[in-house]
């Protein structure tokens, strides 16, 4: 995570407290959470789930129902505590915490897992700086790919390493055929790369850009078309070619490196460098 100062923290509950956040395959690999070491836990006992959704006001859970959860719960009240667990990229352990809970209702899963309920949590009050950190960044990472797509981001040695690029160097497949290529510059909408090649073979092409992350390695590929290029002058033979991102193909994890990177510097103004 980003230093998030208490203000930005603030700003963040208040605008975005009841909005949830569906945990897919690609948001628990964009924040990092850490499944195996995430439970719930009631009067020292505590069971495995899956977390489903969240907000910061509460959650929803997938929990195996069994008679000591049901018994234990009863006890107690519904009152329970969500733990969550979140890799960090720079530090070696994860970040954990405890999340003051109260169970509101059970949902069956479905007749292929007749032991799993859906188990409705609601807040008994504000949780730690650190999920409101993880869900503010995540869903101003969304408005910001909006409201900001065009804010362009040239590809130096200091914005790669904020960003978390390994190299200047990257793939594109055009077609399907991958192509060495040079970045010019990101933004939640496109790049422009370099590329060798004869312009009217390249222009109008569906493209896929893959992008090598460091921290952890990873390999983002996103989907687009190139729609325009540029002559390189004295070469023929090589072009910079502007791809547009499909817009419901761009990974979670991009926005939030794009993000973290434009609410810290100063980037070219849309309107001087439009990817379209």
């Amino acid at each position: 995570m980003s230093i998030t100062t208490s203000q930005q923290i603030a700003r963040y509950y208040e605008q975005f407290n009841a909005i949830d956040v569906t945990f897919t395959k690609e948001v628990i690999k964009a924040t990092l959470l850490y499944p195996k070491q995430v439970y719930l836990k009631c009067l020292g006992y505590q069971w495995s789930c899956i977390v489903y959704s969240t907000s910061m006001i509460g959650a929803r859970v997938l929990v195996n129902l069994h008679s000591t959860l049901n018994e234990t719960v009863r006890k107690a009240n519904n009152l329970v505590s969500l733990r969550f667990s979140f890799l960090q990229r720079d530090k070696a352990d994860p970040l954990t915490f405890f999340v003051a809970s109260k169970i509101t209702g059970f949902t069956p899963y479905g007749p292929k897992k007749p032991d799993f309920s859906f188990v409705s949590l609601q807040y008994t009050q504000r949780p730690p700086d650190g999920l409101i950190e993880i869900l503010g960044e995540l869903l101003e990472a969304n408005v910001n790919s909006q409201k900001r797509s065009e804010d362009r981001i040239a590809v130096t040695a200091d914005s790669m390493r904020k960003i978390g690029l390994t190299s200047k160097e990257a793939t594109v497949l055009i077609q399907g055929v991958p192509r060495r290529c040079i970045l010019r510059d990101l933004s939640f909408s496109g790049a422009k790369v370099v590329i060798f090649g004869i312009a009217q073979f390249i222009v109008n092409r569906d493209a896929v850009l893959r992008l090598e992350l460091e921290e952890p390695a990873n390999i983002l590929e996103i989907e687009g078309k190139i729609v325009r290029f540029e002559p390189v002058e004295g070469r023929s033979d090589i072009a910079a070619f502007a791809i547009q991102f499909t817009e419901t193909a761009v990974p979670m994890d991009y926005k939030l490196r794009v993000n973290t990177y434009l609410k810290t510097f100063r980037v070219k103004p849309a309107e001087e460098t439009s990817h379209e």
